[in-house]
């Protein structure tokens, strides 16, 4: 049926349309919008099935008559945006005439110059005494733009920005944002892509979160984080808009620099991102502007009285939108506006000069800047901008809108030339082929560093060398955890919550500590502090909870201590970041502790445990059920047996697999002074296990090998030619425990046992040994600890633990005695914990027949002794290999 025929009263839709037009010339858009949302609900309330649309015209959010005044001076600035265009190329350019190894980019700069112009000259706040300064997640290829600013406003020289991407001397500048490279400059590492939104929405939430715990005075700080559109196909980019939405993040702004153009091409060149990303965000519920068109449309969207320039607007995909940029003025005006009569009439008297120099809204820094205060200015809600922008805006021929823009890191002669003509630079054409910095006048920069000193000083920079300490409790505060628990069996996950508490409770340091669990609590025994502490929640609890008459009822407050994320181990880990370099970003250390499944830990979130590290944080992540045979029912799945060699790659996390309870408060204990006290940029990886055990009292004087990551737990008085050395870690020590009851009882071989907290520090040091030693060849060699440890050991080694062979094989060059490793290399399974151990051999008989084997080809034992614990411990020597089936 056509529009005519299921319009029954076109008389009535006449006066309907006129009215409408009539609120809109007397009162404006806003309230015509507000008669029709009443209309369209009551008619809902009534039945009548409407469709619901969450996108709005192809048009800019904000009108004409809404421009706010410009509160700089618009020549000025840009004439500085220009040379600081100037300088971002020259940046990247000068590095790759050296090699083209240092890449770099041009184009992503090019194109959100303006953004970037607006925010450091009028929004974007730095931290001093009197604010608390805000967020800015920079997108990560924009930032030879970043640095070209810096050197105009003195913070960066010359020299250092010849330096880019050449770090290895100390004076070069990193190649995107990295803390972890240049800690007073950055703030977040950005360019992995997707972790910025997603840690940028976790960043704003957890600012809300310190201010209703009353730790800081939040204000009217801002989180913005710039991303490409591309980037938005990321999952992380778009995976926790909507908790942004429920919690109300108003201090969060999104800026997406829609160019239509990924690395390789268009992001949608069927369709339209701004549209597709309107209706992703709006649905979400969040604030949505978009600034698509420069001040020189107005005029023509004016005199468009038939609406055909609108509609040609929505109808031209994003594919059409980005040739019509690598054209010409000619090229527009018959591929776009010559598309219907109309149109083309709108531009007849135009030349296509003036047709080419119609701008993206993005280029426009009047109307930037008014996005820029309409989403300042937004309560209730988050506030994303589309931005439409030109990728490689301003570098013509050398890639303004083509495919190839974004790896362009060259440009040849006529096109600096082009360029330098286009933004009129003060560069001679004698000059011209060295693409020299341009460094501004005095009056330029005064006019930057005023704009700066009225936004309270430098930007970016970090802040973290003036962060007080935390009073760390005395390792006595666990005393309970210190000592045995006699008959009594617990976990090591019991006696982590117990440290917990104890942690909260302290009247120094617990409203520090922000305990973080995805979505288990109960699993790993937790859920008493719902009621001790509470679960934050913005809005409290407004529903009476199922167990609200039972002790540990589930308890939402609006300063709830417990951050609770769902089954969301992204989004728990971007809670954690953002708590762990809260002594960076707001002055307050907190002291996170994440708690979760260990398979889901570095395997899922690895990613963002490295920007964890980038990030310079501190804190504990705890990898719960771990170990490939303690989950036993659930799996392959769930069944971590390589977390700690994930977690050994990244240099600044220290990780142990600890046994006892008293192994997990030194650590601990160890973390906070290391971390809290003495300010060392580095986090704690501790696994976890939920098998049932006792625990002896600590050994005096075990602290030291504790924390280097191994010491004797018992030793033999007097060993004779029958002995061996049982080495393990969590839970499996427990089974190298029984095998040496096992070898005494049936063959009179006696043991020590070790305890290795940690292989992953001991290979570190042994490494850092075999290093020192290779470079200082004369100097006196230095001991590996694990070396020194072992030196007094007799007889053979057998490593044993719930983890690949991988991880205590990184040992094996330091270990001076014959050395055999067990493992549990493999896919996961579901059985019983005895069977699992068995299958994996890594069960008391695997250890102690592994012991056997050894003290055979040492010749301190027989060929019919062998024989007879092969036998006496059923091992198959025909069985297949668990790595393989």
């Amino acid at each position: 049926m056509s529009e005519q025929e299921q319009d029954i009263d076109a008389t009535e839709t006449l006066e309907w349309q006129e009215a409408i037009a009539d609120v809109i010339e007397r009162d404006g858009a806003n309230r015509a919008y507000y008669l029709l949302d009443k209309a369209v609900n009551q008619a809902r309330a009534a039945g009548a099935n409407l469709p619901f649309s969450s996108t709005t015209p192809y048009q800019n959010t904000i009108q004409p008559d809404d421009q706010e005044v410009y509160p700089g001076d618009l020549e000025m600035e840009w004439r500085i945006r220009t040379i600081n265009r100037w300088n971002a190329m020259a940046t990247v350019v000068r590095r790759n005439k050296v090699s083209s190894e240092y890449g770099g980019h041009i184009a992503s700069y090019a194109s959100s110059a303006v953004m970037y112009d607006i925010g450091l000259n009028h929004f974007w706040r730095a931290k001093s005494a009197i604010h608390g300064g805000d967020f800015v997640f920079f997108q990560g290829h924009v930032i030879p733009g970043i640095y070209a600013r810096s050197f105009m406003e003195g913070r960066i020289g010359e020299e250092t920005l010849e330096n880019f991407r050449s770090e290895v001397d100390g004076k070069g500048l990193s190649s995107y944002p990295h803390p972890w490279l240049m800690p007073d400059y950055w703030q977040f590492p950005t360019v992995s892509m997707g972790l910025g939104p997603l840690m940028a929405i976790y960043q704003a939430r957890f600012m809300k979160y310190l201010h209703n715990r009353g730790l800081i005075d939040m204000a009217d700080r801002k989180v913005w984080c710039f991303l490409g559109d591309g980037e938005m196909d990321e999952p992380e980019s778009l995976g926790a808009i909507s908790l942004a939405a429920r919690e109300k993040l108003d201090n969060l702004i999104f800026v997406v620099n829609c160019n239509l153009q990924r690395l390789d091409g268009p992001v949608r060149g069927n369709g339209k991102i701004v549209q597709e990303l309107e209706g992703e965000f709006r649905g979400a519920g969040w604030e949505v502007i978009k600034l698509l068109w420069g001040k020189g449309w107005d005029e023509l969207l004016e005199k468009d009285t038939t609406g055909r320039l609108r509609q040609l607007m929505d109808e031209t995909v994003d594919g059409d939108y980005q040739t019509f940029k690598s054209k010409d003025g000619a090229y527009i005006r018959e591929h776009f506006f010559g598309k219907y009569p109309e149109t083309a009439a709108l531009v007849e008297d135009w030349s296509d000069d003036q047709i080419w120099a119609l701008r993206r809204g993005g280029h426009d820094p009047e109307k930037v800047y008014t996005a820029f205060k309409r989403a300042a200015g937004v309560e209730g809600q988050p506030t994303c901008l589309l931005v439409k922008t030109v990728k490689g805006y301003g570098m013509g021929k050398a890639g303004e809108g083509q495919n190839i823009t974004h790896q362009q890191k060259k440009m040849a002669e006529d096109q600096l030339r082009a360029f330098r003509d286009r933004f009129k630079i003060p560069v001679s054409d004698e000059d011209l082929p060295k693409a020299p910095f341009v460094k501004l006048n005095n009056a330029q920069k005064a006019y930057l560093a005023e704009r700066r000193q009225a936004l309270g000083g430098e930007f970016p920079k970090r802040h973290w060398r003036d962060v007080p300490k935390l009073e760390i409790p005395a390792l006595s505060a666990f005393e309970a955890q210190l000592k045995g628990t006699g008959d009594r069996e617990i976990s090591t996950t019991m006696a982590f919550v117990r440290i917990l508490t104890t942690l909260l409770r302290d009247k120094n340091m617990g409203k520090n500590v922000v305990p973080i669990v995805p979505d288990e609590s109960r699993t790993f025994g937790m859920e008493g502090l719902f009621r001790s502490v509470g679960i934050y929640n913005p809005l409290g609890q407004h529903y009476t909870p199922e167990d609200a008459d039972q002790m540990m009822y589930y308890k939402e407050t609006t300063d709830g201590q417990v951050l609770q994320e769902g089954i969301n181990e992204a989004g728990a880990m971007a809670d954690w970041i953002a708590a762990a370099t809260s002594y960076a970003n707001h002055g307050v250390p907190m002291v996170p502790f994440y708690i979760y499944y260990s398979m889901f830990g570095f395997q899922r979130i690895g990613d963002l445990a490295w920007a964890a590290g980038d990030s310079r944080a501190r804190g504990f992540m705890l990898g719960g059920t771990a170990g490939r045979t303690t989950l036993n029912g659930e799996g392959l799945q769930h069944e971590d047996g390589h977390s700690h060699i994930l977690a050994g790659t990244i240099p600044n996390c220290i990780t142990y697999d600890p046994t006892f309870q008293y192994e997990v408060a030194v650590i601990i204990h160890h973390g906070l002074k290391r971390m809290y006290s003495d300010q060392d940029d580095v986090y704690f990886y501790l696994t976890l296990m939920n098998e049932n055990y006792a625990h002896p009292d600590m050994p005096p004087g075990v602290e030291e090998g504790i924390i280097k990551g191994l010491y004797r737990l018992q030793k033999t008085a007097k060993p004779g030619k029958k002995h061996v050395n049982l080495l393990g870690s969590g839970t499996i020590l427990m089974q190298a425990l029984k095998a040496a009851e096992m070898l005494k009882a049936d063959f009179g071989v006696t043991s020590d046992i070790w305890s290795a907290t940690s292989l992953n520090e001991l290979a570190r040091d042994g490494q850092d040994a075999a290093r020192h030693n290779r470079l200082n060849p004369l100097a006196a060699e230095r001991v590996p600890y694990v070396t020194e440890a072992l030196s007094s050991a007799k007889g053979p080694v057998i490593a044993a633990t719930d983890y690949m062979k991988n991880y205590a094989e990184q040992i094996r060059a330091f270990v001076p005695n014959r050395f055999t490793v067990l493992g549990t290399d493999g896919f996961g399974r579901s059985d019983s914990r005895v069977n699992l151990r068995r299958f994996f051999e890594v069960d008391a008989n695997h250890i102690a027949a592994a012991a056997m084997a050894d003290l055979f080809r040492e010749g301190a034992v027989t060929e019919k002794d062998l024989q007879a614990a092969l036998k006496k411990y059923d091992i198959d020597g025909g069985k297949p290999n668990p790595r393989l089936v």
